[in-house]
């Protein structure tokens, strides 16, 4: 599990966070094709995209997918997709099942409204899948896949969510998560034959949050604010060294502790939508599982994403780090189906020993289209990112070029759409991808 990543992935829906696991492997060789698009679909699931706020009081059917280009030398696949479908009123009142699914992971919590008394509610999550473990080595902006590995991953958890104030507009919620998580690891082409993997192992955690407030799970909410404040520890049963001759160590127990702020508005006259999130997080015991890591932008790419625009994804591993994003979107015409938008962020980092580079101060800015249909069922946008204190072939500034997808199917619905493709339907269309790439 690798927190922010926080070994997992998401955001918030009316104070519901979605944990969009991001995982790296490289573009496969020698027939591997179909390993990388199923990889591709699942990545927004690390240990699955989990609820981790409360039960999501919505229903919501909504497929995300993004994939973020690098236009320097090669680097992990930054992408992810997932459909992720919530239902309260599962054959009783008080149930809600929530899933979050890809071809080859499944994330899934059922809901029990109330179960420990009035505000108090249990979820009850199962996940699991191939690729969610994975681990891409990245030094001074250059990736290795001599010592990255592949990872897959089951997972069982129970969860406590407790509202603290019913009668107010904005919810308070206090958060109390623990579970096991196994992880199996696997070499990949390209992982060195002299490199030691590490040791399949179960990882036991617990999580305790507050927060106040919350954000859907969707690329321009209409309004949200949030303040929010963590604590997880995870413990490893095998810690054992691995890597070149032993030379990376496995702790034992790492400490997590962060908060965000965050705020989101939508002006109704104009359309224009800001939102400016401030994230801060320190470790104790931290290892290259457990690290905040920070680079990228994909927005769902981590459950407390941690994006700097033109870096790869994830490419720093911070022990701790204070990290300000801000992004704006400029509607063009009457209609506002299309619109400019712009992002930009700015962190101070302290290293995870091992992994440093000079300065530690990292900054990206970014610029694209985007395009909203008049029922808001389809989001569609494209960007430019560069960074300026990312390292490429030994000089300063990294470069992508990002794509962004969202489908809602309930907007189209109650606009009097039918969708014309459900992800987890149209096992054609799966098909016909996977000829296109080269698979069976």
């Amino acid at each position: 599990m690798q927190p922010m990543v926080l070994g997992q992935p998401y955001r918030q829906a009316d104070g519901c966070i979605f944990r969009e696991g991001q995982h790296r492997i490289r573009a496969m060789r020698d027939g591997r094709r179909l390993i990388l698009l199923w990889w591709m679909l699942w990545m927004a699931m690390e240990s699955g995209l989990g609820l981790l706020g409360q039960i999501d009081p919505m229903p919501r059917q909504v497929f995300q997918a993004a994939y973020a280009y690098p236009l320097h030398e090669h680097a992990p696949m930054a992408a992810y997709g997932f459909y992720y479908y919530n239902q309260p009123g599962f054959i009783r009142t008080n149930l809600t099942l929530r899933v979050a699914a890809v071809p080859v992971f499944l994330d899934t919590e059922l809901g029990i409204t109330d179960a420990l008394g009035p505000d108090t509610d249990l979820g009850i999550n199962l996940a699991g899948g191939g690729f969610a473990d994975g681990y891409a080595e990245i030094r001074e902006g250059n990736y290795l896949p001599e010592e990255s590995f592949l990872g897959h991953t089951a997972e069982g958890n129970l969860s406590l969510y407790h509202l603290f104030n019913p009668d107010q507009l904005m919810p308070l919620n206090g958060i109390l998560r623990a579970g096991m998580h196994g992880s199996f690891y696997q070499r990949d082409g390209d992982t060195a034959d002299d490199f030691s993997l590490p040791r399949n192992r179960p990882t036991g955690h617990v999580r305790a949050g507050l927060r106040l407030g919350g954000r859907e799970p969707y690329l321009t909410p209409h309004l949200a604010g949030e303040v929010s404040l963590w604590y997880e520890n995870q413990y490893r049963w095998e810690n054992a060294p691995y890597g070149f001759e032993g030379d990376r160590s496995v702790e034992e127990s790492s400490h997590l502790f962060w908060l965000r702020t965050l705020l989101a508005y939508t002006w109704d006259t104009s359309g224009r939508f800001l939102e400016v999130s401030l994230t801060a997080g320190t470790t104790l015991e931290a290892d290259r599982f457990s690290t905040y890591r920070l680079g990228g932008s994909l927005p769902f790419v981590s459950e407390f994403p941690l994006p700097i625009p033109g870096y790869h994804n994830q490419e720093i591993s911070a022990d701790q780090f204070i990290l300000l994003n801000s992004a704006l979107l400029l509607p063009l015409g009457a209609s506002r189906s299309w619109s400019l938008f712009f992002f930009g962020s700015a962190a101070v980092v302290d290293y995870l020993p091992g992994l440093a580079q000079d300065g530690n101060f990292h900054a990206g800015l970014g610029g694209g289209v985007f395009y909203r249909s008049r029922n808001r069922a389809w989001q569609i946008g494209t960007a430019y990112g560069y960074g300026f204190e990312a390292i490429r072939n030994g000089d300063w500034g990294g470069q992508t070029v990002t794509f962004l997808l969202q489908y809602d199917l309930d907007a189209l619905a109650s606009a009097g759409g039918k969708p014309f493709w459900n992800p987890l339907v149209n096992a054609s269309t799966w098909r016909g991808i996977f000829r296109r790439i080269g698979g069976k």
